[in-house]
């Protein structure tokens, strides 16, 4: 039976059965002429004078060996806390960890100082020594604390006894809901522009910086433990799993575990011995940091803006690309329009914004042809067999560098349902990818992706990857850097001059609108990321003729100055078109024609002030807005948010091309039996 232990209450600490057992074991010796009290300390095994605070802790290390349970060899007094070069202060008792003998577990001071002081030094002693729990009492009161992280004590009615953990006595079990709520009092106290980022910057300075671990690859698999724990909790309705509050060592066991359940579910961003290479007390404080941080949201930018930070550290802002912001992509989907029956690809993926959005965006339909509502955990919630068909055959991306394509598999495979088809593969460099193919450990991971993309080349017969057929590309391509390689070079028609002579080096960008184009059925349509000088810099003629040649010019949307900031200051367009087609067995129709109408718009509205943070929206009372998944709108002019903001350039667009009759805005959505 496990033994009862007494919950702390201001008025009575100690029973009178444990102050009567303290007095039996007292012995009374003559000092000098006069009684005093001594008695055998139970730790320390040799007589000790009885004074007050000494009673106190001879109490207190009765309960905790006979009522909580703790071997007086897990225990110590006095024990010696360092500070720097200074070991002067002593703890007046240490129980230590089960698994880690050496390393303190709980502290407990019993010193006669007002409480305050008494806080403040218990909060000292545990951040140097790093134990999880904390007890202050003057032998009246006392006070047990839950050292969550550095900057976080939580307050506890009773500390766990030797045969229960520090879960079981803790709190209530968390689920989706209390994140939610904890995201809800932030708000309330002005906290909500604190981002994921902003939090591990702070890990990186505080913890990272000396746990001589790949920040990126640690902060990842946290990131993609924490998402797989949201994701399951909310669908099986069961209490999350990714908590700070056990010991270190059993943190590490509990977080591995549930590490290793993710890369189950979520194959192939992982390698499947990969472990997590943190310290058990370093894991500790960046689980501590994130427990309380919902990472789902309508559109996972909650989690973009975060691997952004990590992967441009390495090496994406080295390559002159940026992720595109999420109300960006938005636009471009709301105006691209891709449907259930159309296949859609990012050539130059990044964290796959444009392939998750497109995502949402058919979902939507989908959701709403079977006559079900849309849920405000919309990308929590596990979804209808259409929609998991839909990503595994129409929904492709491809990047280069192999961070971006990690976090790309992640995001997919969890917007997906389980499902993805993003390729590790150099998009420009189309001639070896049978090469690369060829490799067993890149086929153990793309293979299903890669059998997939096959199969939508324009002629699959051949084993050519030059032309594909594509109904729907959108991609921000990367801007800086020149191609200098001939044999990466020869294939472009745009790498040539006009007598017919190879470049010596192209643009990269320049390279990934014919790549781009190639990519595309005859009337397939693309949206593109450009600098703003692909439009109007009189050098670039050429490229402007050879898009109108082979494309009509749907838009021009011009961004504003500060959408990829901090990275750069580049001015930016969006450039929209549509393959021309006559034929409508080839694809969507696109007659050729000379004359036509262009739409050109201009973001007016910044998103991003100068420094690089977002700019939100607010009501008219002041109070931030924020949309019906609870999450804040960010200022633009580029669509209508839910009904909340006033039309934009996206509706404006759908205006145009209904006027002009384009293919893909009567396209009707498909009825396809559930």
């Amino acid at each position: 039976m496990p033994r009862t232990v007494p919950e702390f209450n201001e008025f009575v600490l100690f029973s009178e059965v444990e102050n009567e057992t303290l007095d039996a074991r007292t012995i009374q010796r003559d000092t000098r002429g006069k009684p005093v009290d001594y008695i055998t300390c139970l730790v320390r095994n040799r007589e000790v004078q009885l004074k007050a605070e000494e009673r106190t802790r001879q109490l207190w290390l009765s309960r905790l060996i006979d009522q909580y349970g703790y071997s007086p060899s897990r225990i110590a007094v006095e024990y010696p806390i360092t500070f720097g070069r200074d070991t002067s202060k002593r703890a007046d008792i240490v129980v230590f960890d089960a698994d880690r003998p050496n390393v303190p577990y709980i502290i407990i001071e019993v010193k006669q100082v007002k409480y305050k002081d008494g806080k403040e030094q218990l909060r000292s002693y545990a951040h140097a020594t790093g134990a999880p729990l904390a007890v202050w009492s003057d032998g009246v009161l006392a006070e047990v604390w839950h050292r969550k992280n550095p900057n976080y004590f939580m307050p506890i009615h009773e500390l766990p006894r030797a045969d229960q953990t520090i879960e079981q006595v803790v709190d209530q079990p968390w689920t989706i809901q209390t994140l939610i709520d904890l995201e809800d009092e932030r708000v309330k106290e002005g906290k909500f522009a604190r981002s994921l980022r902003d939090l591990i910057e702070d890990m990186e300075d505080e913890v990272l910086a000396n746990a001589g671990v790949d920040v990126f690859e640690e902060v990842f698999k946290l990131i993609f433990t924490k998402l797989f724990d949201e994701m399951s909790s909310h669908r099986r309705g069961t209490a999350l799993r990714f908590r700070n509050q056990n010991t270190a060592a059993q943190l590490k066991v509990s977080i591995q575990n549930l590490f290793d359940d993710a890369k189950r579910k979520w194959p192939g961003v992982f390698l499947e011995d990969d472990r997590i290479r943190l310290s058990p007390d370093h894991l500790q404080v960046c689980v501590g940091s994130l427990e309380e941080w919902k990472l789902f949201n309508s559109n996972l930018d909650v989690i973009d803006d975060a691997f952004e930070y990590l992967v441009s550290k390495s090496s994406k802002g080295e390559k002159g690309q940026y992720f595109t912001p999420r109300w960006v992509i938005d636009m471009c989907v709301k105006m691209m329009n891709p449907h259930e029956s159309e296949t859609v690809v990012d050539t130059a993926c990044g964290s796959a914004g444009f392939t998750v959005h497109s995502m949402f965006h058919v979902w939507r339909q989908i959701i709403r042809d079977m006559g079900k509502g849309e849920s405000h955990l919309f990308t929590m919630d596990e979804k209808p067999a259409r929609c998991v068909d839909y990503v595994r055959e129409n929904v492709f991306a491809i990047d280069f560098d192999e961070k971006s394509v990690r976090v790309s598999r992640c995001l997919n495979l969890i917007a997906g349902d389980g499902e993805t088809n993003v390729l590790h593969l150099n998009t420009l460099d189309w001639t070896k990818w049978d090469e690369t193919a060829k490799q067993d450990e890149w086929l153990d991971t793309y293979g299903d992706g890669w059998r997939r993309l096959r199969k939508l080349r324009d002629n699959p017969r051949q084993q050519d990857y030059r032309n594909f057929a594509f109904d729907v590309l959108m991609a921000n391509p990367p801007f800086a850097g020149d191609i200098k390689q001939s044999d990466m070079l020869s294939p472009y028609d745009l790498a040539h001059k006009k007598d017919g002579k190879l470049e010596r080096s192209v643009a990269r960008d320049l390279l990934f609108i014919e790549r781009n184009l190639d990519f595309l059925r005859p009337g397939g349509r693309m949206a593109v990321v450009l600098p703003q000088g692909r439009f109007n810099n009189s050098s670039d003629q050429r490229l402007r003729e050879f898009i109108m040649e082979r494309c009509r010019i749907l838009a021009v949307v011009g961004l504003h100055p500060n959408t990829f900031k901090p990275h750069t200051g580049t001015k930016t367009s969006v450039l929209f078109v549509q393959k021309w087609n006559d034929n409508a067995k080839d694809g969507p129709l696109c007659p050729r024609t000379e004359d036509y109408d262009i739409f050109f718009a201009t973001q007016q509205l910044e998103s991003v002030d100068n420094s690089g943070r977002k700019v939100y929206r607010k009501n008219p009372d002041g109070t931030f807005m924020r949309d019906a998944h609870g999450h804040f709108v960010v200022a633009h002019d580029l669509f209508n948010h839910d009904g909340l903001t006033q039309d934009g350039i996206a509706e404006t667009f759908q205006e145009f091309a209904r006027k002009e009759q384009l293919s893909f805005f009567r396209i009707a959505p498909s009825t396809k039996a559930a």
